[in-house]
């Protein structure tokens, strides 16, 4: 029997979020683990929002291929595993 079977993998989201409608935007990462697209998007925006974001704009869905080499991803990707809504923001360049 593989290891890996009945394991989902990690899913990333990237975009961007607003706190405020028309304020500063930042990137976002989110990675949980779902059963399918449509579900991950859905529990995304759900803790966005929770969150306090009023707006997120995402743009792309993928599969991580393995653990990230470097903090915060590292520990979001671990909490992800965990069954936890991890959600990386950073500064979008200007």
């Amino acid at each position: 029997m593989n290891d890996n079977e009945g394991e989902r993998p990690v899913i990333i989201i990237t975009g961007r979020v607003w706190r405020r409608k028309g304020g500063k935007a930042e990137g976002v990462h989110v990675m949980l683990v779902a059963p399918d697209d449509d579900s991950a998007v859905r529990r995304a925006l759900e803790s966005l929002a929770a969150e306090g974001y009023a707006e997120a704009e995402l743009d792309q869905i993928g599969e991580m291929q393995g653990a990230p080499d470097e903090e915060p991803h590292l520990s979001a990707w671990q909490g992800a595993l965990e069954g936890e809504v991890s959600i990386v923001t950073f500064d979008e360049p200007d």
